[in-house]
């Protein structure tokens, strides 16, 4: 009983603490939200959605906020659980959406988008400690929810009807225990994506991109063949086309995380990704607050501290944190002093991430090994992108079935990661539960060279020039083309206010591995070291 008594005010004060220390750092992201200047000067798609949080304090705080992807410069050290709530991406907040956006006149050619998954269940167990009791099964009655849930519930029961390659016919098309299995995706991260899709809906309607009878040929739909990477997929398409035909849509499988198709064998990239995992343990062995930290952790738990460590503990704490729950206890035992764990202690953990993040970009090896890594997704967005500009081009006959104008790929945030640094984002923030990353592809409206003069002779004309083409990147809804390496010097001015998407394919075939001191990705690949 008196053991009990001690454990409810120690859960009591823990609480406190994070109030005290997420009210401040809420307040402090609001002002910082204030300063950012949008690239493309128009209205944002917004959807408005009710906030529905547990805590009053950060319900005030981020209700009227929305997490930027670029931290805005300042004196003050990042913190930590502001941070961490940002990473979780709840559904209940304002978000806008700056895709679709473009100069008048300007015409939409395609769109390909990469998703990172939605929340999920953690794939590691604290030594010692109860599972987050999480339910994985789908209720609208259950928040956080939303408008299209249960169609789309009702929808995904005709899945059969899709074209599915192998292995993913056999992989379930909604998360359905009701105690959730390891990196089962939640209702969350359902509901995460169907915002993203129905954002992406309302941005793009008036551009007519997809038609509504759409060929297969036209959408193409990719993932791994995890079920949170299927799911989250499913979710975002069917809030981009809700009640879309099964019939028309093909699911294609990579294997790779890299989603690097045929071009996976890249002996430097494995080499660049060694050196950096090396970079990483020397900077954790050298924290010595980080190793105290695990220490303490190990002692309350009764485990060895190696034993803690391998159950890579912050994976667990996240979901806690996202989800509200109070963090892991255990009893007193022979070997562990008992106890809960911290916030303090998790606040030290995500402290070492940060750091780690600074110390990467200033490495550099993270860089290489993400232009390697990357370079089979980016070519293959290069040549849809050429493929489409060319099927536009005036006078031309189009192909039976028209060409790929929207692409999904659903992924994890191994794959978004290296996609931001690849790209030259290295400042944006790490890859938060559903994010996504958005290239669309512009053409600009067709020029009269000369005019037709009233006493001209036989045969003068004027002639009219197709319209050049464009590039926009967009990360979590916000533009950030012109901080992306190809187009960071790019000088826009009123008659050219977007990049040139010539400047992504110089990027893409050669420009990029100058940071690799090569010209093809060949040669970056097989280059013998030394």
């Amino acid at each position: 009983m008196e053991r009990d008594q001690s454990n409810d005010k120690m859960l009591a004060r823990n609480r406190f603490l994070l109030l005290v220390v997420v009210g401040g750092a809420a307040l402090a992201v609001l002002s910082l939200s204030l300063q950012f200047l949008n690239l493309i000067p128009t209205t944002p798609i917004v959807e408005e959605r009710p906030f529905q949080a547990a805590d009053g304090v950060i319900g005030a705080a981020l209700g009227k906020n929305r997490k930027r992807v670029f931290p805005v410069p300042h004196t003050e050290e990042p913190n930590p659980i502001s941070e961490a709530y940002g990473y979780c991406n709840t559904p209940n907040r304002t978000e806008q959406a700056w895709e679709g956006h473009s100069p008048a006149d300007y015409k939409l050619l395609s769109v390909q988008v990469m998703i990172r998954h939605g929340d999920r269940y953690p794939l590691y167990s604290i030594p010692k400690t109860k599972r987050p009791s999480i339910d994985c099964t789908l209720s609208t009655s259950r928040k956080p929810s939303h408008p299209l849930l249960n169609s789309f519930i009702s929808h995904m029961g005709q899945g059969s009807r899709g074209h599915w390659e192998s292995p993913l016919a056999s992989v379930p098309r909604l998360p359905n225990h009701s105690a959730c299995e390891m990196g089962e995706l939640t209702q969350t991260g359902v509901v995460q994506h169907l915002r993203n899709g129905q954002l992406l809906h309302h941005a793009y309607k008036r551009h007519n991109l997809l038609p509504s009878d759409w060929s297969p040929r036209q959408l193409w739909v990719e993932t791994t063949g995890k079920s949170r990477t299927l799911q989250s997929g499913l979710a975002f398409l069917y809030g981009f086309i809700p009640d879309f035909d099964w019939t028309r849509l093909t699911v294609r499988h990579q294997w790779s995380t890299l989603f690097c198709g045929s071009a996976c064998d890249c002996p430097a990239r494995n080499r660049y990704l060694e050196e950096e995992q090396r970079r990483q343990y020397r900077l954790r062995v050298a924290d010595t607050e980080l190793e105290r930290t695990y220490v303490d952790m190990a002692r309350t738990l009764g485990v060895l501290t190696r034993q803690l460590r391998a159950a890579n503990p912050i994976d667990s704490l996240l979901c806690h944190l996202c989800h509200d729950l109070s963090f892991p206890c255990a009893p007193m035992g022979d070997t562990g002093s008992g106890g809960c764990l911290t916030m303090a202690q998790f606040a030290v953990i995500r402290r070492q991430q940060l750091d780690d993040e600074v110390d990467r970009r200033r490495m550099g090896l993270y860089r290489k090994y993400a232009i390697l890594a990357m370079y089979p997704y980016l070519n293959r967005t290069a040549t849809k992108m050429e493929r489409v500009a060319k099927a536009g081009e005036a006078g031309r006959q189009p192909r039976a079935g028209g060409e790929e104008v929207f692409t999904l790929a659903s992924a994890h945030d191994v794959t978004v990661a290296p996609l931001l640094s690849a790209l030259g984002l290295e400042e944006a923030r790490f890859p938060r539960f559903a994010a996504r990353i958005v290239f669309e592809l512009w053409k600009s409206p067709p020029v009269t060279q000369g005019q037709a003069k009233k006493k001209a002779g036989k045969g003068e004309k004027s002639k009219t020039k197709d319209g050049e083409l464009f590039i926009r990147v967009l990360y979590n809804g916000e533009d950030v083309t012109f901080h992306t390496t190809f187009c960071r010097s790019h000088d826009r001015h009123a008659s050219q206010p977007l990049c040139p998407l010539k400047n992504f394919l110089s990027f893409v075939r050669k420009d990029m591995f100058s940071v690799v001191n090569a010209t093809s990705y060949k040669e970056a690949c097989y280059r013998r070291p030394g």
